[in-house]
Formats: C-alpha cells, structure tokens, sequence
C-alpha cells in the first residue's frame, strides 16, 4: 500500500455526509451506485438519455466483474442547484470537461462544498484554482478502477478492484478526508487517506501516461508496443522522464518506483487498452493534454528533457487528438 493511514477500519462507524458525483461515466456512475447501496445520500449529475434511463428504471443498473448485476437506488439530477448541502463533490470527468464545469464547481465551492478530483494528471488542483474554484475547498484525490458506461443507465466493472486515496496538500489529517473515506468504505470501495498525495499522483501517471503514450503512438494495444523492437525500451524511457520531470518539481519518483511501475507495465494482460487509445479509436476526446502535454510543458519549464512524451505531443496533436 502506497503511504496513508490505510483502508478504514471495517468496525468504524459510518458518518452519513451528503455525496454529489460529478461525471455520471462509468467511474462516477459506479462510485455513486455503491454509495447509494450503502445508504449514503448521493446525487448523480446526469444528462440526456442517462439521466432518462437513471430516473425511469430507479436508479444506475450495475454489472460486476462475477456476472451479478442490481439497480442502486440513485437520485440522478440536472441541476446545480439540486447539489446545494452536499457536503462532498466527487469529480469523475475527464480533464477536458474542466472548462465547462468551472461554474458549477466554483459555486460549490465557494458555498462550501469539497471538490475532490479524481481526474488523471498531476495538477489537477493548480486548474481548478485557476478557473476560480477555492483552493481550501478541494480535496486532492485518485481512483484506480475499471469501469465503463455500456449504455444509458448502465455501468459495467472490469476490474477487481476500485480503490480511493485522499490526501490534504500539506499532508495533515482533516476531518473531512476521515468522513469521506469512512462513507466510501461501507459502500466496500478500498479507501485511503494519504499524507504524500502529490507522490500518489505523481505515481499514477508515472503508470499511466507512458502506456498511454505508447499505446496511443502506435494505435496499438500494450502487447503490440512490448513486443515490437524498441518497444520496451521506448516504455522505459517514457516511464524515465516521468521520474525525471518529478524530480524536477520536488516530488521525487526514485529508482524503485521506476523498477516497480516497470514491472507493473509488463505484467499487465497483452490486450490492455489505456483509456487514451480508446478515445482516439472512438475519434471522440483525449486527456493528452492532461498526460504527455503536462509532462513536455513542465519539462520545458524545468529544463528537462522530455523527447518522447514530447514526439507523442507533436504526433497526436497533429492528428487532431
């Protein structure tokens, strides 16, 4: 386990706290589902044909990994002010939805409510803080999960696991990462409170975003790069300057997260697709900017070399990604 005070305690009793999910995919949708489950109060921001489906069948339909399935009760709403008391806001869109929802986030916050990101990137916080949202109402935070929307209402859970870290910046304690993350235990998702947050997330894209740019250069599943010529060796580069650009910022990735997220890289299913490679063959939306465009940008800033994620940048970019 990656730093924290752990999972909760399975005896700790559940504070009640009203929970907003904002981005009802297959992560937002899935999160709220097993909070409503739970008991929590939830609220789902949807639209469209989802937020149709939500309302006329009674809540997120959800699939298991094991084949079971069940409606959670959640209350999908369309409105900003049926968000009003939450205390929490969990932010499950990708990074490029940030703009449009700065509004809605800036009010909440400003009202009170704690944003928590579970977006991929590493600075996350420093773009909400720029589209206005106060710096003390967000909760720094990440999600490994994998889990999609198959169809409106209906949200499918790949992966075994679906785990939670939440962090204060300066690293104390508060009282509100200790109430979210006693919610999101009793609804049985792994939870953590992390006093090294910025570490956490500069490790998840030290796994992320190399597979993604590799995978997404290639047009091509992780297997295919791995087992191309100078496949690995690219990965292991990209995974490098990732340590690099870390290192440059003071949050330092060593030699053993290096080894670890490596090995982590190779071991995963031939087949597997980062998120990044779906989007392109979908044509819809990436988080590139979020990825490889952040670590080429605080590479310049920083005077680090960063060629790889930078020819990933040039390429995809000229693609239209």
């Amino acid at each position: 386990m990656i730093g924290g005070t752990g999972p909760v305690a399975e005896h700790a009793a559940p504070r009640r706290i009203r929970i907003a999910v904002i981005g009802a995919g297959g992560v937002g949708g899935y999160f709220a589902a097993a909070l409503a489950r739970a008991g929590s109060d939830v609220r789902l921001l949807a639209r469209g044909e989802h937020l149709a489906a939500i309302r006329q069948r009674g809540g997120v339909l959800v699939q298991e990994p094991d084949g079971a399935s069940d409606v959670a009760p959640v209350i999908a709403v369309d409105h900003i002010d049926d968000l009003q008391g939450c205390a929490v806001a969990l932010l499950t869109v990708k990074s490029y939805s940030l703009p449009e929802l700065a509004p809605l986030l800036r009010t909440l916050g400003r009202d009170g409510t704690t944003i928590v990101p579970l977006l991929n990137g590493v600075d996350i916080l420093d773009r909400l803080v720029a589209m206005g949202v106060p710096a003390a109402a967000v909760l720094p935070g990440l999600t490994y999960i994998s889990a999609a929307r198959t169809a409106p209402g209906v949200v499918r859970r790949a992966s075994s696991f679906r785990r939670i870290v939440v962090g204060e910046p300066s690293g104390a304690p508060s009282d509100r990462a200790t109430a979210l993350v006693t919610a999101l235990g009793s609804a049985g998702i792994e939870a953590e409170i992390s006093p090294h947050i910025a570490l956490d997330l500069w490790r998840k894209l030290a796994f992320l975003a190399p597979m993604a740019a590799v995978c997404g250069l290639a047009r091509r599943e992780l297997g295919a790069v791995l087992a191309a010529p100078f496949g690995r060796e690219v990965l292991e580069r990209a995974v490098r300057e990732v340590a690099a650009v870390s290192r440059a910022v003071g949050v330092a990735l060593d030699e053993a997260d290096v080894q670890r997220t490596l090995a982590r890289l190779v071991e995963l299913p031939p087949g597997t697709k980062p998120s990044l490679l779906l989007d392109l063959e979908r044509h819809a939306a990436t988080e590139l900017d979020a990825l490889s465009g952040t670590l080429a940008r605080l590479g310049r800033l920083h005077g680090v070399e960063t060629p790889v994620h930078d020819t990933v940048v040039a390429a995809l970019s000229a693609a239209g990604a």
